[in-house]
């Protein structure tokens, strides 16, 4: 197993970890696993006073099926960000509202012309489930329709707890950029040979997310930084 994220309560408030645990760690396997032939994602709550003995540098594995199944090391800082939910997850009159040209210039929001044949497009890449890394808000949506995923352990109906994604952003969702690396987002090139949206080197695909009822609540988001790129 491959350490995946480490989550320290006292940085990430939302947080909800059961008994006494400030400490979540997410491990995988850096194999396929069935049924989404994907990385098998285990989860620990611990307390942090008891992490002792802790590694100066991640175990590499032996072999992987993927290198995009083995992270770049990583630190983390947190932005606290507010997103909607995808359009999938709205009634089909919010829908129609959405996809309204005339409705977004009233509003005055400032709108992009170019979204003036699609202007729904501009809600879900700018306004709507951030992409990237996060812990909470909403669920990425796109290769399923939305559906609602209960625990197989007690049937309880489960949240987003940490979404993996393989960007931070494409040229669709540059919006998302942080203002640090805005100029980055938005150049042609990337500096030093790195790209700036996918500091962890991680490639699943699509997104990924591990889902815990108790362990979260509200809708924010936070964002990795590379270690070298700081």
């Amino acid at each position: 197993m491959l350490p995946v994220a480490q989550l320290y309560l006292r940085d990430i408030s939302l947080l909800r970890p059961p008994g006494q645990a400030d400490l979540l760690q997410v491990l995988w396997c850096p194999y396929d696993h069935e049924p989404h032939y994907k990385p098998s994602t285990a989860l620990f709550w611990r307390s942090a006073a008891a992490v002792v003995d802790v590694l100066a540098t991640p175990p590499e594995p032996h072999e992987a099926d993927y290198d995009g199944y083995v992270p770049e090391p990583c630190l983390l800082a947190p932005e606290q960000i507010t997103e909607y939910p995808n359009s999938l997850d709205l009634s089909a009159e919010v829908r129609q509202m959405l996809g309204d040209w005339s409705r977004w210039q009233a509003a005055g929001v400032g709108v992009d012309s170019s979204y003036a044949d699609y202007p729904a497009e501009f809600y879900d890449c700018e306004l709507a489930d951030a992409p990237g890394w996060k812990v909470g808000g909403w669920p990425p949506w796109g290769h399923t329709d939305p559906y609602r995923r209960f625990c197989a352990v007690c049937d309880a109906q489960m949240v987003p707890l940490l979404t993996i994604a393989s960007f931070e952003w494409d040229g669709s969702t540059r919006g998302w950029a942080p203002y640090e690396d805005e100029a980055a987002a938005f150049a042609a090139g990337h500096v030093a040979g790195q790209d700036p949206a996918q500091p962890t080197a991680v490639e699943v695909g699509s997104t990924a997310a591990a889902l815990c009822l108790p362990g979260i609540s509200g809708a924010s988001a936070h964002r990795p930084d590379p270690v070298s790129g700081r």
